[in-house]
């Protein structure tokens, strides 16, 4: 009984391919933070989550993006993933096997007041119906998709038709993503609400 205990507990830690070649999944059998958090650099990190902050600590370390049970890596260009795939990998699972905070409470209160401050006063009543359709279409049908690379898709503004997001996790910088979000995000904007024109990324 002890052995199938302690197996059972065990902490597995596996990687999966994003189409950002920059970026790699590390998935683990354990729930590491409900929600999403995307740290771009180590002043945030330092501020918010312990594990990013550390994971910062690894010269190749360019982004990280934490979410339900993985942790995404974005790595500077100047490394090769065959050198750095495995520390990082025994790095995280030590890491999580510690017990250490992943992500420091009030992380999400702080989120959210961000992504709300002003938004009834920056609309008129007819561009916030659009706004909250918009939403409702990026979370129930955008967000499913690039979470499975990896990443994630964040709304930022409306405005005359245009609608602004931000890509975070793997899809941050990468190459495919342009693609996917002409060819994908905006053509299924358009076609579920007729006001949109066009969907851009904001610039990073």
């Amino acid at each position: 009984m002890e052995t199938v205990s302690q197996k059972s507990s065990q902490i597995l830690i596996y990687t999966e391919q994003t189409p950002n070649p920059e970026s790699l999944k590390f998935v683990c059998n354990r729930m590491l933070f409900q929600g999403l958090a995307d740290f771009k650099d180590q002043e945030q990190a330092n501020e918010w989550s312990p594990l990013a902050s550390e994971l910062f600590g690894h010269e190749s370390v360019k982004a990280v993006y934490i979410s339900n049970n993985f942790v995404t890596i974005t790595k500077k260009p100047d490394y090769d993933w065959h050198e750095q795939m495995i520390p990082l990998k025994e790095f995280i699972k030590q890491y999580i096997e510690s017990g250490k905070a992943i992500i420091n409470e009030g992380y999400e209160q702080y989120i959210e007041s961000q992504q709300t401050d002003g938004l009834t006063e920056s609309y008129s009543e007819q561009d916030l119906e659009i706004v909250k359709k918009i939403k409702e279409i990026i979370e129930h049908y955008v967000k499913p998709a690039v979470e499975m690379d990896g990443g994630n898709i964040v709304f930022k503004s409306y405005n005359d038709g245009v609608v602004t997001v931000m890509m975070q996790g793997s899809c941050s910088g990468c190459p495919s993503s342009t693609v996917t979000l002409k060819s994908g995000i905006e053509g299924l904007m358009k076609r579920m609400l007729p006001s949109v024109k066009e969907v851009v990324a904001e610039a990073m």
